[in-house]
């Protein structure tokens, strides 16, 4: 074989490794751009996005039901101006003679604690009223597919023609054998009356 052909099969082998990494480095990029596009467009990633699109719009309407409605209501029975600003000083302000703050409050600030308690409790609430909703509205549907199924089997049972009569049972071994028995004798008594 001379020089030029092994260079040249030489060549050919390192053109179709060259093409197989090309071929090899696409379909990964193609596989993962189909392996990113079923993962977006999985149904449970989807609700999820849903899901947080509806609870960022819903906590502002939950933020303020409780600054807006609870919380002025508290403040009037407290006789403070908000909740936010209960709290228990345990250490006072260290304040100068110009009047400075040099040294802040040390304080207990439940006001905000219970604050987030009531945005807690009323979001917890407003989704299970939600989600009960939700549930009785699917609980509806499936009810009515179940109907509707059950209904699309009693036509189909009323429309379908008659099964064909069963065939009588096959008898058994006992039945058989005294069958053949009798036609026997039948056959040895017609031969006795013959002759």
């Amino acid at each position: 074989m001379s020089k030029e052909k092994r260079q040249a099969r030489k060549d050919a082998r390192m053109q179709r490794k060259i093409e197989r990494q090309i071929e090899k480095d696409n379909n990964s990029k193609l596989g993962f751009l189909r392996e990113f596009k079923t993962f977006i467009t999985r149904g449970n990633v989807i609700d999820m996005a849903v899901g947080v699109v509806i609870g960022g719009a819903f906590t502002k309407i939950v933020n303020s039901v409780v600054n807006d409605i609870i919380s002025p209501c508290i403040s009037m029975v407290t006789g403070k101006v908000s909740l936010i600003d209960r709290v228990v000083t345990l250490v006072p302000a260290v304040v100068d003679a110009e009047g400075v703050v040099t040294k802040a409050a040390v304080a207990i600030r439940y006001g905000q604690l219970f604050q987030y308690i009531i945005d807690f409790l009323l979001t917890a609430f407003c989704i299970f009223l939600v989600m009960r909703i939700i549930i009785g509205a699917r609980k509806k549907q499936d009810d009515f597919k179940a109907a509707v199924e059950a209904e699309k089997a009693a036509i189909a049972a009323r429309n379908a023609p008659p099964a064909p009569p069963a065939a009588p049972p096959e008898p058994s071994d006992e039945v058989k054998l005294l069958t053949e028995i009798s036609e026997k004798l039948g056959k040895l008594c017609e031969d006795k009356e013959s002759k």
